[in-house]
């Protein structure tokens, strides 16, 4: 672990910030009843356009897609644990509408265009381009305080099962 995400510690308190989501809707995270599982990840790219500059120099900027397609592999399951399953960028929401439409995910991705909830929880980000990103990570949450932090996270396709599967373990 670098350290990055040392400060976003169970027991946390989710910051009550609406988010926009690929569905339309608002979603205060902070408010929402039950558990969720928020992956945040840095970017997803688009087929035919390129990575930003020096993408693949940089340490865990590959794997949005792989990781994002592992959830909505396990969405069903996920429900069936009572547990809601949300995306998380700086992307806006038009351009991650595309994306839920092509990767047919059944959960809403969230914007964080601003940035807000970001700082908030000051999560880890890096820059390429002259643009931020966010350090990928997962927040697994309920009733708006955060259980576990999954940072970092070594193999994006591989996660959404080590998610899943600690769900199990935790009840």
């Amino acid at each position: 672990m670098d350290g990055g995400a040392d400060h976003a510690m169970p027991g946390m308190a989710l910051p009550p910030i609406m988010l926009l989501a690929t569905d339309g809707t608002n979603i205060c995270m902070a408010g929402l009843p039950g558990r969720s599982v928020i992956a945040v990840y840095p970017w997803t790219g688009r087929p035919g356009r390129p990575n930003p500059p020096n993408w693949d120099d940089i340490p865990g900027a590959h794997g949005s897609t792989p990781e994002l397609e592992g959830f909505r592999d396990l969405a069903a399951r996920f429900g069936e644990q009572k547990t809601r399953l949300f995306g998380l960028s700086l992307q806006t929401t038009d351009y991650q509408r595309e994306l839920v439409e092509r990767l047919r995910l059944p959960f809403p991705i969230l914007s964080d265009r601003d940035g807000a909830f970001a700082a908030a929880l000051a999560l880890p980000s890096f820059a390429a381009g002259g643009d931020t990103y966010l350090k990928r990570l997962t927040l697994v949450v309920r009733e708006g305080v955060i259980e576990r932090v999954f940072f970092p996270v070594a193999n994006p396709a591989r996660h959404p099962g080590e998610v899943f599967a600690g769900l199990r373990r935790w009840g």
